[in-house]
């Protein structure tokens, strides 16, 4: 019997983005293909040791969060909650949303998009033996303490760079202890006129007892705030990213068709879906005759398979096809799936090979392009390649399982890239 605490990941998303000045909250800002918030939630959503996820969000937009996440097909989100007209405000409206019982709680900024997968599986861990923890990285600038001078500022202390540290999230907790160190700071009638920046200051002032413990976080994990920001994180979603762990029960009754499954990966990934619940079906040039360069050949296929959750191309990484299939299959099969997943809100697999292939380029390319097209329609599109290295075929079928249970879309996976 698991013993643990639930953990639920509490999504902040309560800010009006005036720094980005879009004239919408800028968690719902469209990045790679998908608002950042939708980004946001889909990590928590793939996150094995995630039970539930909240979402607090700006006043007036609750209603349409609510739609994004059913059309999104977010299973963990429990509640979506309208913030209040302040940081700390929001977050007490978070702790009260969770009831009585006993929790471990990750509080999460909704316009950190980029989080890793490691970074929550590390804080639930650290929850087990600490009931605070910080999400922190080393300060690469050098941090000075400005003092009054006679014709403006100077230098008054140059600070210790090892010992200092950038603050992230998520910020995570013992529900009881966040929620006491709250009650004693809603309580405290100077906490208004000097508020904590952030829920880990809030238990350092009124719970100093309490240690804080740190979890090293990442470059990656940025906070979107400022416009120029839109543009990095949208690079960043370009990059290769460290496989994803497979969420079980997400493959139940769902129905998955490979195609090119005569090779080593493409009988991998129907073999482990098929273990997680999935209906499978493959097709393959050798055993059914199926083209996958021949996009009518392709849609015959699919039209045997009646409801389709799920497509997945191994044809970049199937020994003994050609350029032509390499290049001319993922499109063919991208096009005549199209209706199925449009139909099912399912989603699109291309496994190409890695970046020193030419076919790589494009099919990644071809994955990024579709998820930013699709997303309107509620595809999900993503791609898996062994990286530059020579990953066998069980990494590259687990990275893909991974992206299959999972609600991410646009991620190129590099599936011998680790989590850290």
């Amino acid at each position: 019997m698991d013993s643990r605490l639930r953990s639920v990941g509490v999504v902040l998303a309560g800010g009006v983005g005036s720094r980005v000045g879009l004239g919408v909250p800028k968690q719902l800002v469209t990045v790679a293909g998908r608002t950042i918030l939708e980004h946001t939630i889909a990590v928590f959503e793939a996150a094995p040791e995630i039970d539930e996820v909240v979402v607090l969000m700006t006043p007036g937009f609750a209603g349409r969060v609510r739609e994004l996440v059913e059309r999104a097909g977010f299973r963990k989100v429990t509640q979506v909650v309208e913030g209040g007209a302040s940081r700390t405000e929001s977050t007490w409206r978070a702790l009260r949303a969770l009831g009585a019982e006993e929790c471990d709680v990750l509080l999460h900024d909704a316009v950190r998009p980029l989080l890793e997968p490691r970074i929550i599986t590390e804080c639930v861990r650290a929850l087990r033996t600490h009931q605070a923890v910080e999400v922190a990285i080393p300060s690469s600038d050098t941090v000075l303490v400005a003092a009054s001078g006679a014709e403006g500022e100077v230098i008054g202390e140059v600070l210790d760079r090892s010992r200092l540290r950038r603050a992230q999230t998520p910020q995570c907790f013992r529900l009881s202890v966040i929620r006491e160190a709250y009650e004693r700071a809603l309580a405290d009638p100077d906490f208004s006129r000097l508020p904590a920046t952030d829920d880990c200051g809030v238990v350092l002032r009124y719970l100093p007892d309490v240690p804080i413990h740190l979890v090293p976080g990442s470059e990656r994990n940025m906070k979107i705030t400022h416009p120029v920001d839109l543009e990095i994180a949208e690079r960043l979603f370009q990059l290769p990213v460290a496989p994803v762990a497979a969420v079980p029960g997400a493959l139940d009754g769902r129905s998955v068709v490979v195609f090119e499954g005569s090779g080593a990966v493409g009988e991998g990934v129907a073999e482990l879906a098929g273990r997680h619940g999935a209906r499978v079906r493959v097709f393959s040039r050798a055993g059914d005759g199926v083209r996958v360069e021949d996009q009518e050949s392709v849609a015959g296929a699919l039209a045997l398979a009646g409801r389709i959750d799920h497509v997945v191309d191994a044809t970049g990484l199937t020994p003994g096809e050609g350029a032509g299939a390499a290049y001319a299959g993922p499109v063919s099969v991208a096009r005549a799936a199209h209706p199925h997943l449009r139909d099912s809100g399912g989603g699109l697999l291309l496994l190409g090979p890695g970046p020193a292939a030419p076919a790589g380029a494009v099919v990644t390319a071809l994955a990024r392009a579709l998820a930013a097209e699709w997303a309107a329609d509620g595809i999900r599109v993503n791609c898996v390649t062994p990286g530059a290295g020579d990953v066998a075929a069980g990494p590259v079928a687990r990275a893909a399982l991974g992206l299959l249970t999972s609600k991410l879309t646009g991620r190129v996976v590099d599936a011998g890239l680790t989590g850290r």
